[in-house]
């Protein structure tokens, strides 16, 4: 079991061969655990007219409708004909409160890789369609290796089962003064909270990691010294970031005596109790699941309330 703080993932290895000239390619892929229900083989589906090619069909788990969707095919990528379906899984994740199945070529083992290993993917851009933007990051493993990390909450946009709830305007009594620190690698989740902390009054100081976020507290402390804990309300955290995830930069906050008292909100597209658990144990005062602007707005009132009584 991860302990909490230890800026570690455990991840799930999976691949996907495709087909590059006459040789086969196979790519090496992975999924935090914390997003996995379970890992199944292929079952039989039921195929839904009007839908994207990468969509496989819909089948029911325990009396729950879970859409199916190809991986390769969303990826654009050819499957070679010598791939065959014994060792096809369908892994079942859970995130942003929705359930839904990946067809996967094949799944392996179960990686604990330190976040601090974990590259951001700028460097993505260069790699053409196949990737592009549907990774958040890289690591190397053995054999000097790439593993990279989907971005599966992309496709869960793209079919249209989550968008994110921008709710109503705050109402006058979730009005604030005051600074909000905020980290997320996503600059689409930054922008969408950023608005919403703005909508209550607040200025938001952005950073992309657990790294930048200690770096952005050491220059407001610079600016406010002792005073930081007045203008600073509260700090808005994501947990899957690279370089240093939400839960360990938490942990090394409330272990500075400088900072310790200054509320932290966990909010992340993870949505099992186990991670909810763990943002409490490294000192969140809420864990949120994104984005739900009217739950945010209560919550983030709630707890921006509490200090300053």
């Amino acid at each position: 079991m991860l302990k909490v703080g230890s800026n570690e993932m455990e991840l799930v290895d999976f691949r996907i061969f495709r087909m590059i000239g006459d040789e086969v390619y196979e790519g090496i892929y992975g999924v935090n655990v914390a997003k996995v229900r379970e890992i199944i083989r292929m079952p039989k589906l039921t195929e839904l007219p009007g839908v994207p090619a990468f969509i496989e069909g819909i089948f029911d788990l325990r009396g729950v409708v879970i859409p199916v969707v190809n991986l390769a095919k969303w990826m654009g990528v050819e499957t070679p004909k010598s791939v065959t379906g014994k060792s096809t899984r369908v892994i079942i994740t859970e995130f942003n409160n929705i359930l839904i199945g990946f067809v996967v070529h094949d799944a392996k083992r179960i990686r604990r890789i330190n976040w601090k290993d974990i590259e951001p993917a700028s460097f993505a851009s260069g790699m053409g369609a196949l990737d592009g933007s549907k990774i958040t990051g890289v690591t190397r493993i053995e054999n000097d290796s790439v593993l990279l990390i989907l971005d599966l909450e992309t496709v869960v946009q793209e079919l249209g089962l989550y968008t994110p709830d921008h709710g109503q305007v705050p109402r006058e009594e979730y009005r604030f003064s005051g600074l909000v620190l905020l980290l997320d690698d996503s600059g689409t989740a930054r922008k969408i909270i950023k608005e919403a902390l703005e909508k209550m009054g607040l200025n938001v100081v952005e950073a992309q990691d657990g790294q930048e976020g200690l770096h952005r507290l050491e220059e407001l402390y610079g600016l406010y010294g002792e005073g930081l804990g007045r203008q600073l309300k509260l700090i808005v955290s994501d947990v899957e970031m690279p370089l240093m995830d939400g839960f360990h930069f938490s942990a090394k906050v409330k272990a500075d005596e400088r900072f310790k008292k200054i509320p932290i909100v966990f909010n992340s597209s993870i949505s099992d109790h186990f991670s909810e658990i763990r943002g409490k144990d490294a000192g969140g005062e809420a864990y949120l699941v994104k984005f739900d602007a009217n739950v945010f707005y209560d919550e983030v009132a709630r707890v921006i309330r509490q200090h300053i009584a």
